[in-house]
């Protein structure tokens, strides 16, 4: 398998804060963020509350082969007022198909602490590549922060996908199988 990002676009992951690097099996990919911080309250602009961060990957499988993201493990840092919330958010698609797993993580002030989710999909509901053809795949995640019932004038809350040494791994574990004579 070899992976190329295309594209990588958003508020939460501007060029040159986002690198992939696949594993040495192959059975996953770790996308490292250095720039992903969701804020409100004192210091942060209107527009601060939600970052995003949308991956354009062009995969490349042997022959006869095909795959489909099993399951992600995301990691950050949550500082959360009494009163505010967060969310973290991702949504998975080939290009050109109408399949998307989306998955929602909430988090509830007070917090100030480590976080991992992790979205995981059921085998028979893998969405597969399709085989024979050649399709970017696409991952679109969101962090998001609400003031809520904290005070924004006096306060700050936040989420990152950053740890305390400026990187976040977020690993993508991949199944595989091969494709049935004359699927496409």
């Amino acid at each position: 398998m070899a992976i190329e990002v295309l594209t990588v676009n958003g508020t939460g992951c501007e060029p040159g804060t986002a690198a992939v690097a696949v594993s040495a099996d192959n059975q996953a990919f770790t996308v490292t963020y250095s720039e992903y911080t969701a804020v409100v309250g004192v210091g942060a602009t209107p527009m601060d509350f939600r970052k995003n961060c949308q991956l354009n990957l062009a995969v490349k499988v042997p022959g006869g082969f095909t795959y489909a993201i099993a399951s992600v493990d995301y990691r950050g840092y949550g500082y959360l007022e009494d009163g505010a919330t967060g969310l973290e958010k991702a949504s998975y698609y080939f290009q050109g198909s109408p399949d998307t797993d989306t998955f929602t993580h909430n988090f509830a002030g007070p917090m100030d602490d480590n976080w991992t989710t992790t979205d995981e999909t059921d085998l028979e509901s893998l969405v597969w590549a399709p085989c024979g053809e050649i399709r970017n795949f696409n991952i679109n995640t969101e962090l998001r922060v609400n003031a809520g019932t904290s005070d924004p004038a006096t306060t700050t809350s936040l989420l990152t996908m950053d740890s305390t040494d400026g990187e976040i791994e977020t690993t993508y574990h991949v199944a595989w199988r091969e494709c049935e004579p004359g699927e496409s």
